[in-house]
């Protein structure tokens, strides 16, 4: 079939990392075709927890890219803080019966590089955020109060809004797609119906599926990625505003007043099904919605209302990776575990190696070619 459209960039990827860099390249003034396999946000950014923090130990680099990725968040709530898909109320962690050290020691390597980090016990707890069951804290407790969340698929529908202002074409449930490359330099993307889009940049932003679509051109990237569930709840009458993470439950508000779940407990029981999609058994559903009541200052019963399971975007090393591919000039990648955190940030500066044919220095420490030296 012959080429359909040219443009500028094509973007493979209908997720957080693929639609901003597509906004961020509209905005610099490039044609754009955002291509996805199924529907905008059906991946896993449509199943992310989207716990936006820089808590923890990480390297150095990494702590400073998702600083700027909450950076980039905060301009966009201050703009509107009234929008009930992304909030700014803080985290909390705490680690397991006896484990009381392995909280001790993150909030010292938080505080260390300036992280707002406090160490409270117990008793503490209400006074610093609402709506959590003390009994359910066995030690103490790391709040972090600049910690945020956002529901991905509300920020990919304000983001396309942008995107079809600017005039970028998106082609959904294209189904599975290929880089298309000639003479070592990619040069356009082929749909699963052999619809062929020439674009003079590609941007690949496939999630899990990152690293096998680069390994059709030789290029090797360590996959690390993982199963994972998120579910949601029906209305919950709670008045829990941080997000919770917990030895045996995470949980988030979600627009509407119900609550977002996930962990990583249930991982070996989530089934992939013969045509490859992904079921996790109602009753590991029941189970964690369980376990999330017990975080809740009264306990209420929480009731499933929706689940969805797939992978989890992970790089083997555990950090990012974002740049042009060496072997595959023109070619550009976005793959990373912190997809919500990132998610602007990595879109604003993969636009800028795009347009400006300059490596930001920011990203230095995230080349895909790591792997292969490696």
């Amino acid at each position: 079939m012959p080429p359909k459209i040219e443009s500028d960039v094509a973007v493979l990827g209908g997720g957080i990392l693929g639609v901003s860099t597509a906004v961020h390249l509209l905005r610099g003034g490039a044609s754009v075709v955002l291509i996805t396999e199924g529907s905008l946000a059906s991946g896993a950014t449509g199943r992310s927890l989207s716990w936006l923090n820089a808590a923890g130990k990480r390297s150095d680099e990494y702590h400073a890219l998702r600083m700027a990725g909450i950076d980039r968040y905060r301009t966009l709530y201050a703009a509107d803080p009234s929008r009930e898909w992304l909030h700014f109320d803080g985290g909390v962690f705490w680690a397991a019966v006896g484990e009381a050290p392995k909280a001790e020691a993150r909030h010292e390597h938080e505080q260390s590089h300036g992280y707002d980090s406090k160490l409270a016990n117990p008793g503490q707890i209400s006074a610093l955020t609402p709506g959590i069951d003390e009994a359910a804290i066995p030690d103490v407790a790391v709040f972090n109060p600049g910690e945020g969340w956002v529901s991905l698929p509300h920020l990919v529908e304000y983001l396309m809004e942008e995107f079809n202002a600017l005039g970028g074409t998106l082609i959904a449930d294209a189904g599975k797609s290929r880089v298309l490359a000639r003479e070592g330099k990619a040069w356009g993307v082929s749909t699963e119906d052999s619809s062929v889009y020439t674009a003079d940049k590609v941007v690949v932003a496939c999630g899990a599926a990152t690293p096998a679509v680069v390994e059709e051109h030789g290029i090797y990237i360590a996959d690390g990625s993982r199963l994972s569930a998120l579910v949601i709840t029906e209305v919950a009458g709670c008045k829990l505003k941080s997000v919770l993470n917990t030895p045996r439950a995470a949980a988030r508000p979600n627009p509407g007043g119900s609550l977002a779940l996930d962990h990583g407990w249930y991982e070996e029981q989530i089934i992939e099904q013969p045509d490859g999609s992904f079921a996790i058994p109602k009753e590991v559903v029941q189970e964690l919605t369980e376990e999330a009541s017990r975080l809740l200052d009264g306990n209420p019963q929480l009731t499933p209302a929706s689940w969805k399971a797939g992978r989890k975007p992970i790089p083997g090393d555990g950090e990012p990776v974002f740049g042009e591919l060496e072997k595959l000039p023109s070619c550009y990648v976005a793959f990373s575990h912190s997809g919500a955190t990132l998610g602007l940030i990595a879109g604003e500066l993969l636009s800028y190696e795009i347009l400006s044919g300059q490596k930001h220095p920011m990203l230095a420490s995230f080349r895909p070619e790591r792997f292969s030296r490696a």
